[in-house]
């Protein structure tokens, strides 16, 4: 297999873990991406269930998913969208990011993360609670990830500006 999360893990003990397609998120959980766009997704891996083992007592972000035509990787994690559940899933993205800096290849690092709801949601989209997800790194996305939430992943990385020599005239 040689999909994006593969490729980011492939000298790590995680790899074993990774699925092709959407196959590493259990059936039931897959209604969190849209139906038209599961197919994109070369490869994927439960990071949860990947490293809990090794962080038993860790929050622990839910899914990797390989974006076949950007090859970028993004999380997902389907979780109850309470205000009272920000904080924990802002822990389980920083938890996630230090656990994962040891497996990914060097160059290699998640493009977004991605909070979907599991239920109801608690909390509406101007809130100040999005805007502190907004501040660590998470879209709040509702209940499904969509092309629209996938679009900037196509868009190339702001390159910094470069330093050139000033002309003479």
């Amino acid at each position: 297999m040689s999909g994006p999360v593969s490729r980011a893990l492939q000298a790590s003990g995680l790899a074993a873990a990774v699925k092709p397609g959407l196959q590493a998120i259990p059936s039931d959980k897959r209604e969190h991406v849209e139906p038209s766009l599961r197919s994109a997704f070369a490869d994927s891996l439960d990071l949860d269930a990947a490293t809990r083992v090794a962080h038993p007592n860790d929050a622990r972000w839910d899914y990797l998913l390989g974006h076949a035509s950007s090859t970028r990787i993004v999380a997902l994690e389907a979780h109850s969208a309470q205000t009272s559940q920000v904080s924990l899933v802002i822990e389980k993205r920083a938890a996630s990011s230090r656990h994962l800096q040891r497996h990914l290849a060097q160059g290699q690092s998640i493009a977004a993360w991605y909070w979907v709801a599991s239920g109801r949601v608690d909390f509406v989209p101007h809130e100040k609670a999005v805007y502190r997800l907004s501040q660590n790194g998470i879209e709040f996305v509702g209940r499904q990830l969509t092309a629209k939430h996938l679009a900037s992943l196509s868009t190339p990385a702001a390159r910094p500006p470069q330093n050139r020599p000033k002309r003479r005239r």
